[in-house]
């Protein structure tokens, strides 16, 4: 019976890892970390139907040295916060959210995808994924491009 318990204790928080976007949660104080650049995609872009809006990229300070050396290392951690944008009165400004996107790097688990992990949260949710198991077509197939800088398209301006 003790044997059980303990099989049961180790294996139920694995299971609950790999059901949860193997183990890429929500990105908590994110709004902490280095605030690496902002962007808007406006209607005409190519990409304006999946990621239109106002863009905000957060990083780790793990990510910080990969964005300094150009190779990222484990627990480099980016964040990609896609906001709506409302434009009114010669403005334009941050409306709901649509999704917060996480590249989080782990060169074994996730070494199909450059070493990256990927999953993007709808909304204002902590829970609801976008992305799930589909992270090599729906982030790393637009990724691989980014090769030569270790897979990730943002760069760092000081």
């Amino acid at each position: 019976m003790r044997k059980s318990f303990v099989v049961c204790a180790v294996l139920l928080p694995a299971i609950a890892l790999a059901a949860a976007g193997h183990g890429i949660a929500w990105p908590e104080g994110y709004r902490h970390w280095t605030h690496v650049k902002s962007m808007v995609i406006e209607p005409g872009h190519p990409l304006y139907a999946q990621f239109g809006g106002i863009h905000h990229l957060y990083a780790n300070d793990r990510a910080m040295q990969g964005y300094r050396t150009g190779r990222f290392p484990d627990g480099a951690e980016i964040v990609f916060d896609l906001l709506e944008a409302d434009s009114a009165g010669h403005a334009v400004t941050e409306g709901p959210r649509k999704f917060i996107g996480v590249m989080r790097h782990d060169s074994r688990r996730y070494a199909a995808t450059g070493g990256w992990g990927f999953e993007a949260f709808k909304g204002d949710s902590h829970d609801q994924r976008l992305v799930n198991g589909n992270a090599a077509t729906a982030c790393f197939s637009c990724h691989a491009s980014q090769k030569a800088h270790d897979y990730v398209f943002s760069r760092y301006r000081p």
